[in-house]
């Protein structure tokens, strides 16, 4: 599965920087990697480090240098081999390639401890995405602003979504409720979307869907620390 994104090109030296912006299909194992890489740079660069070599972000990216490298030069990053990448470049680089040319905006349905805890995540880790409308059917949650964000009931999911021009939402309601919330979703243009909700979802063609089953990986992550340790007695 590929993801549609734009792109800019750049000149260096002393060229004027091009605005010109081209389309370009990055693999979604790529974009996945390409958004840690940044998560590691910008930790980095926070801590005053000014280059990394391929290996180091490899290492810390727990891949290979090999994969860095051709992640980075189908972005048009490139090193040099006595520095290696500087951390800006890094940045401006992996932005133009991920992000759109301007601010996104996201829904968030459910203001539970998991959403709210999700828009202060966005805010922080995700430097051109800003959650723009929150949604919830408990009234004492709604006509209020929480962390920034106006929340709405679930009645109004259709004509906020048009007016602020959402495409992206993340939905963290129970099971029970999450196909129709998607389906509203839908319906009022949304095209992409991040599920929280153990269960399985139905959604077109054209909407991306995301799913993160929490319950799922903390039993795997439980299965294989047993299976460690049964390992371990047997030794």
């Amino acid at each position: 599965m590929l993801h549609t994104v734009t792109r800019f090109t750049r000149k260096t030296g002393n060229d004027e920087l091009s605005r010109k912006m081209t389309a370009a299909s990055i693999p979604t194992r790529t974009v996945e990697r390409l958004g840690r890489y940044r998560r590691i740079v910008k930790e980095n660069a926070d801590k005053g480090v000014m280059s990394l070599f391929s290996h180091e972000l490899a290492k810390l990216a727990a891949g290979t240098a090999a994969q860095v490298r051709r992640d980075l030069m189908s972005i048009g990053c490139t090193g040099s081999s006595n520095y290696g990448y500087r951390v800006d470049d890094l940045l401006a680089s992996i932005g133009r390639a991920i992000d759109g040319p301007i601010e996104q905006r996201v829904a968030l349905v459910g203001l539970g401890h998991l959403g709210s805890s999700l828009i202060d995540f966005v805010e922080h880790c995700c430097p051109n995405l800003v959650v723009a409308a929150a949604f919830d059917i408990d009234p004492s949650k709604t006509d209020r602003v929480h962390h920034g964000v106006r929340v709405y009931g679930d009645a109004a999911i259709p004509a906020v979504i048009a007016k602020l021009g959402i495409d992206v939402a993340i939905v963290a309601v129970p099971a029970e409720a999450a196909q129709e919330v998607v389906d509203q979703l839908v319906a009022a243009g949304v095209l992409g979307i991040l599920n929280f909700a153990p269960v399985t979802l139905r959604t077109p063609r054209n909407v991306y869907l995301e799913h993160i089953d929490m319950t799922v990986t903390l039993e795997k992550v439980a299965y294989f620390t047993r299976q460690s340790g049964a390992h371990k007695k047997e030794r």
